[in-house]
């Protein structure tokens, strides 16, 4: 039985020369956001310089790679435009998905638990910052995240009621909220005496603009994919 629900495709409504003009300004806009979250990455392991210091050092390193890199790529194989497995087959960017997010929740939770053993070691107090808050949140909000994608690639396994075509809806919105709250999170960690000690000036503010782009994309991406539409009728 056919959809009541269509989804709103790239470039309706605009002329040949527009069209692929829209087409390669995206392909560019989403090169870029994983050419600003690789740099992101390194540019924060750079600057925490792991090893030379306590465990804490470590923290930036994970947090950056789980969710500046993994997460962003996570999401981005899923492209028409930019993306190096743009000619897999679905079943296969799923898979690299899922690998993905696994290796997300496995340096989130080795970056929470470098900083836990700083705090206990330095004998500092936990969750007295905005940033450990909305970290604490955004961990949680992953690991929610990931069993409601068990719930899409399992649909006749759990007692659910909603359609496959939607819980890959609310999974790719639910994704889009946590998303944008671990970037949130990485700003808020720029204001953090560490961060403004070590980044200052116009490059404090560059850092502070960087997480912005992929956000902006990815958010393009899934309401592209996934806005729904009236259906159209003859």
């Amino acid at each position: 039985m056919p959809s009541d629900v269509e989804y709103s495709p790239v470039g309706e409504g605009l002329g040949m020369r527009d069209y692929w003009l829209y087409v390669w300004l995206r392909r560019a806009a989403v090169i870029a956001a994983h050419v600003t979250g690789l740099g992101l990455t390194l540019l924060i392991s750079l600057l925490s310089r792991p090893g030379t210091s306590e465990s804490v050092s470590w923290h930036p390193v994970c947090m950056s790679v789980a969710y500046c890199l993994c997460m962003t790529e996570g999401i981005l194989l899923f492209s028409a435009e930019g993306s190096p497995f743009c000619f897999k087959s679905r079943k296969c960017k799923v898979r690299l998905h899922w690998f993905c997010q696994a290796l997300v929740l496995i340096a989130a939770a080795t970056g929470l638990g470098f900083m836990f053993a700083s705090k206990n070691v330095s004998e500092l107090p936990h969750l007295v910052t905005w940033h450990s808050w909305l970290g604490i949140s955004t961990l949680a909000a992953t690991a929610l995240q990931a069993a409601c994608g068990i719930c899409v690639i399992f649909p006749k396994l759990l007692p659910l009621s909603s359609s496959p075509l939607k819980l890959k809806l609310y999974h790719a919105t639910c994704g889009l909220v946590v998303y944008l709250l671990a970037t949130v999170t990485v700003v808020s960690a720029m204001f953090s005496d560490w961060f403004q000690a070590t980044v200052k000036g116009l490059a404090w503010w560059g850092f502070l603009l960087l997480p912005l782009f992929p956000a902006l994309v990815v958010m393009n991406q899934i309401t592209n994919a996934h806005l729904p539409r009236k259906k159209l009728t003859s």
